[in-house]
């Protein structure tokens, strides 16, 4: 399974050790109980706020 999409990976922390890498990504947000970035809109995503809570509070925002 290929996870390096570092042409599509739209978070914008690009100092990021697996920005690209959708994969270690998802794995990593998951073990500390929050919500990647590329999953919010752009104005959610700078806002560092990684619950759940706020992606349904953005997704609500951005219908």
């Amino acid at each position: 399974m290929a996870c390096a999409s570092k042409t599509e990976c739209a978070c914008t922390y690009y100092t990021c050790s697996r920005h690209g890498k959708c994969c270690e990504c998802v794995a990593y947000h998951r073990k500390n109980g929050e919500v990647p970035g590329c999953f919010f809109s752009a104005k959610g995503e700078k806002t560092y706020d990684r619950s759940i809570e706020y992606l349904y509070r953005d997704h609500q925002m951005n219908k």
